[in-house]
């Protein structure tokens, strides 16, 4: 997997960095092996304000609010949902995370700031394998998917 991380946010300290981009490497490498995508993949993950991902919300989603994450598959049909891929091309697509989003909804959830930006980029990463939420049946198994990454890295609900 190669994972090309934007530290455009800058609230998070350099020391705490490498931590934080070892969870993320795991998390994503644990996600593709959950998920059954390619161990080859390329992924670009961005950290941003949300002041960022609120205009990228609105240009991409038409939704004129902040999110948490957003993802940008390049695999995607654009006729309809994609099922789950079998991908030819190895780049999967852009991950973008609201890192005052992850804040606030770390201190909502009750669990690490850590565990919550981890969350964030597995949820992404399987949105770019054509997983989604919009359905309850496909929102369980998303879910489910989502905790089984998190238990394997060892980032447990608190």
């Amino acid at each position: 997997m190669l994972l090309d991380i934007n530290w455009e946010e800058q609230t998070i300290p350099e020391a705490e960095r490498e931590r934080i981009q070892e969870y993320f490497e795991r998390g994503i490498a644990e996600a593709l092996k959950v998920a059954e995508g390619s161990e080859e993949a390329e992924i670009s993950l961005s950290l941003v304000d949300d002041k960022r991902i609120h205009e990228l919300n609105r240009e991409y989603r038409g939704v004129d609010r902040p999110t948490d994450v957003l993802s940008f598959a390049l695999q995607e049909d654009a006729e309809e949902e994609p099922e789950i891929l079998d991908f030819e091309d190895e780049i999967l697509g852009d991950i973008i995370i609201s890192v005052e989003r992850a804040r606030v909804q770390a201190e909502e959830y009750g669990h690490s700031f850590e565990r919550e930006l981890v969350y964030l980029a597995v949820h992404g990463t399987l949105h770019l394998l054509g997983y989604d939420h919009e359905a309850e049946e496909d929102k369980a198994e998303m879910r489910h998917q989502e905790e089984t990454v998190m238990n394997r890295i060892g980032l447990l609900r608190e």
